[in-house]
């Protein structure tokens, strides 16, 4: 997709705009409906702060179904190649397609005692990570409680979406 400028995206219709952005936030066509409400942004900047905004101003229960929408990282769907397109390609750039099958059985080990514990996926910035930070990372996230969890997965989903709005949109310098 070629880089669009700020100008270009508060052109966008509600449909374009969905269309674009409807996987900024990972199969979560509705935090874009959301965002677009919002409405000329004056830069990149101010696009991924309305996003987080949306984002931290959802309800506990409203993250955790954001968190839901996302896949487990080399999980059934990355097995299949059923991953969105941006997924795939984050995976791959942290090392998850070159797992073995020791760190594989690991992850998927980790991943399950973490959906069991949390009832939502281990979300972490693949693109930030490489294989070993993210199993790392995932034991040690396992110590968290639910809310804290909640919030470090939002997190994680903010700077996710920060690297998707950068590979679509033109961070302009400002006259």
């Amino acid at each position: 997709m070629a880089s669009l400028m700020i100008a270009e995206v508060n052109k966008l219709d509600s449909e374009e705009f969905i269309e674009i952005f409807g996987n900024v936030v990972e199969n979560c066509k509705l935090a874009a409906a959301a965002v677009w409400s919002h409405k000329p942004f004056q830069d990149v900047e101010h696009l991924n702060q309305t996003i987080a905004d949306f984002l931290d101003a959802l309800p506990q229960k409203g993250k955790e179904g954001v968190l839901r929408c996302h896949p487990d990282l080399a999980g059934r769907l990355a097995q299949a190649g059923q991953l969105t397109a941006e997924s795939t390609q984050e995976q791959r750039s942290a090392g998850l397609d070159q797992l073995t099958q020791d760190e594989l059985n690991t992850l998927t080990d980790l991943n399950q005692q973490y959906k069991v514990k949390f009832g939502f996926p281990f979300v972490i910035c693949a693109r930030l990570n490489k294989k070993a930070a993210i199993l790392n990372g995932l034991t040690e996230r396992l110590k968290h409680s639910s809310e804290e969890e909640t919030l470090a997965g939002v997190g994680e989903v903010k700077k996710i979406c920060q690297l998707r709005i950068a590979d679509i949109v033109t961070s302009e310098a400002k006259l």
